[in-house]
Formats: C-alpha cells, sequence, structure tokens
C-alpha cells in the first residue's frame, strides 16, 4: 500500500512539473529564447576568449619558452591545436543553435533588416 502510494505521488509530481516550469519561466517561447540568447550572447563569447587565451598562451610557449627545448614546443604545439579545435566547435555550435532557433521561430527576425545585399538596377 505503502509502495502504490509512493509511486503515485511521483508521477502526480511528474505530472504537475510541467505547469510548475511554465509558471515559473512564464511562456515557454521566451524561455527557449532566452536560452538561445545565454548560449550566443555569453556562452560562447567566453568560450571564445578562453580559446584565445589558451593559442596565445600555446604561441608563448612555443616560441619564447621553447625556444631551446623541444617538450615545451611539443606542449605549444599541442595547446594552439587545442585552442584552434575550440574554435571550430564554438563555431560550429553557434551555427547550430542559429540554425535551430531560426528553423523551429526563436530568433528574432529584426537583425535580418540589417544585412547588406546587393544593389539591383531595375530599368
Amino acid at each position: 500500500m505503502k509502495k502504490h502510494v509512493l509511486s503515485f505521488s511521483a508521477f502526480g509530481a511528474l505530472l504537475a512539473l510541467p505547469m510548475v516550469t511554465l509558471a515559473q519561466f512564464g511562456e515557454i517561447n521566451d524561455f527557449l529564447g532566452d536560452i538561445s540568447s545565454f548560449i550566443n550572447g555569453t556562452l560562447i563569447p567566453l568560450v571564445f576568449a578562453v580559446a584565445l587565451l589558451v593559442f596565445i598562451y600555446g604561441m608563448f610557449k612555443y616560441f619564447i619558452l621553447g625556444g631551446g627545448s623541444e617538450d615545451s614546443r611539443k606542449e605549444g604545439t599541442q595547446l594552439m591545436l587545442y585552442a584552434i579545435v575550440g574554435f571550430v566547435l564554438m563555431v560550429s555550435i553557434f551555427g547550430i543553435v542559429n540554425l535551430l532557433a531560426s528553423g523551429l521561430g526563436f530568433s528574432d527576425d529584426e537583425n535580418i533588416q540589417n544585412i547588406p545585399n546587393v544593389p539591383t538596377n531595375n530599368r
């Protein structure tokens, strides 16, 4: 009996979870838009900055600290390679997030109006 009450209460809590979530975040569209803007506006630039610092440190280690040491040059090469892989991954994630956000209708269309275009000569 006790086991059934516990399972029914857990099932009821799972059923009430979407209502609690929507009450907390308002519209789900706003919530997903906020997540998308957080990823694009904060997370990706932060990871770009860290990757740039790792790349610069790898260059420093390769050229300045590793002038005579082959091990230090190898470490610098590895750091620069990891930073480049981080750059590629962040550009890919940035593109995927923007593709999903625009495909599902969560992106702002106001930014699209500022894209330059090729002038046409209509005569």
